[in-house]
């Protein structure tokens, strides 16, 4: 946290759903959860991650509000304005860059900077809107605000700079070093939110009525249950209650949105030979409501039955071939009733197949290492853990050796979390690297093990050396000390050698700088590596 300042803002951003919460850096005994959707009669910790930018390509709305809009257009004028949902992914397992392009509903592209940065400067507005009226008007300098964003721990480094990158151009930081800004994992921030619950704070849906111990010693798994990815990490509790990272983040693209891809697949089966494909061509906005009704259905915690509206341009569509009710013949787990596609629990459990069978699979690989012997606690946060599908699955095949916990408010856990990051980002003392670092290096050539064609001579011809070596400074799987230096020496070649490229490298969990660095000849060069 900057030392200046007087709030912590958290942004969680996620791939379907976004908010934030702040409290006074002085202390995280009242957090503020911001709700969202009161103009659309609703009230929810977080907001549907959609931007919207009309014809001209200017940003116009953004969470319920670009959704609402984007509903509310005719097709004619849908068409022409760019509406983007669940953008986030785009930056999931892929080679991040500057120029990146993202598609629109209306199949046409507009920056990836642009969408992203657009929907952090719109949190950044609203959050200081908030404070200002929280404080009496007053009026905070930039320096006076920790911001902290939320990034998956799986994304790769350049993903979480093009975040920090987006932050910048929405005026959250002046410049991409400014200590304003930290970038958070979603893990983490979710596990710094778990361990300080009470007993009441978690969902009391089994017969475990365990109390999660905030104990040094105890080792916990969190496995942060997002629309886009399922984030899962280890953490051990140290003895000033500090976290210790025990296992690299792992996961994958298997979080809630993949139950939405397999139920619209359902549908398309069931209204076969271009009947869906029409609909969902002329009519996205009445899409776009069934599918809201059915993300709030996936996340439900009963055990029955769903039903799922349909609209009025659907039964038109279909009706046109045969009657509606006919298309549901002969479908096992659905049947039509009276407007309504009712879903039984057994067909809406397979939705959930292979995001389930992800996850499972994922943590049995995790827990049979034997250094993960003294794991007890398995910990769901994050908005597809309120699914009691999910919450059931888990527990079916892991609650004989763990206890398995979820959190009462499993969606904010992470901005929450996030918040208390922010207050104190050292209570984080190590990760595991997910990456080997290191540099190319010159060595004194020895035949017996380097390679002739890389056989070099001195300009002075007393130093026989083999270029092109890999230097090894940190191997992926290894524990690594955050905020704690390394430091190596290094000698120039030739004597009027004042350049080494790409030394200095401070190698961050969150990002990479690499530069020059001058070197003096015949000097030794004293070169650190931190971990941040």
């Amino acid at each position: 946290m900057a030392s200046q300042s007087v709030f912590v803002v958290a942004i969680d951003f996620g791939t379907s759903y976004s908010g934030y919460c702040f409290s006074l850096a002085s202390g995280t005994d009242q957090i503020r959860q911001v709700y969202w959707g009161a103009e659309h009669g609703l009230k929810t910790p977080k907001m549907p991650t959609s931007i919207l930018f009309n014809q001209k390509q200017e940003f116009k709305y953004f969470g319920y509000d670009a959704v609402m809009k984007y509903k509310s257009l005719p097709s004619s004028q849908a068409d022409s304005w760019y509406f983007f949902q669940n953008f986030k992914m785009q930056l999931y397992n892929t080679n991040v860059t500057l120029g990146m392009k993202l598609k629109a509903t209306n199949g046409k592209f507009l920056p990836a900077l642009t969408v992203f940065s657009e929907s952090l400067r719109y949190m950044k507005d609203h959050a200081l809107n908030t404070i200002k009226e929280a404080s009496f008007q007053t009026v905070y300098s930039e320096e006076e605000i920790t911001w902290v964003i939320t990034v998956p721990a799986i994304w790769n480094a350049a993903a979480k700079q093009f975040m920090r990158l987006a932050a910048k151009e929405a005026g959250i930081i002046s410049d991409m070093l400014s200590r304003n800004l930290i970038i958070a994992l979603e893990p983490e921030a979710a596990s710094l939110w778990c361990k300080q619950l009470p007993h009441e704070g978690f969902m009391a849906d089994s017969s475990d009525k365990k109390k999660f111990e905030d104990s040094p010693g105890i080792q916990y798994i969190v496995v942060d249950c997002g629309g886009g990815t399922v984030d899962i990490t280890v953490h051990e509790i140290q003895q000033n209650h500090y976290l210790k990272e025990l296992h690299k983040a792992t996961g994958g693209g298997w979080g809630g949105n993949r139950v939405d891809e397999n139920f619209i697949n359902f549908l398309k089966e069931i209204f076969s030979d271009g009947i869906w494909d029409e609909y969902a061509k002329r009519h996205p906005t009445e899409l776009q409501n069934m599918m809201y009704n059915f993300s709030l259905q996936k996340c439900s915690a009963s055990r029955e039955a769903v039903y799922i509206h349909c609209y009025y341009n659907l039964t038109r569509v279909a009706g046109s071939k045969k009657d509606i009710s006919q298309f549901f013949e002969n479908v096992a787990g659905t049947v039509w009733c009276d407007g309504t596609i009712m879903i039984t629990y057994e067909k809406m459990k397979s939705f959930f197949d292979y995001s389930i069978n992800n996850i499972i699979c994922a943590l049995r690989e995790i827990l049979c290492k034997p250094e993960m012997d003294k794991v007890q606690y398995i910990l769901l946060v994050g908005g597809f853990a309120s699914s009691i599908i999910l919450r059931d699955a888990v527990r079916q095949a892991f609650s004989n050796k763990y206890h398995i916990l979820c959190p009462m408010e499993a969606q904010a856990a992470i901005v929450k979390g996030a918040v208390l990051f922010g207050v104190n980002p050292h209570i984080i003392t190590s990760r595991i690297s997910c990456r080997t670092y290191g540099l190319c290096v010159c060595e004194k050539f020895d035949s017996a093990i380097h390679d002739a064609r890389k056989r070099r001579v001195s300009k002075t011809g007393d130093f026989i050396y083999c270029t092109d070596l890999f230097e090894k400074l940190v191997e992926i799987g290894e524990s690594v000390n955050i905020h704690e230096a390394a430091h190596y020496d290094f000698f120039p070649i030739e004597p009027d050698q004042t350049k080494l490229a790409s030394l200095n490298t401070v190698v961050h969990t969150t990002n990479t700088i690499i530069c020059d660095l001058p070197v003096t000849a015949g000097k030794p060069l004293d070169w650190s590596l931190t971990y941040t």
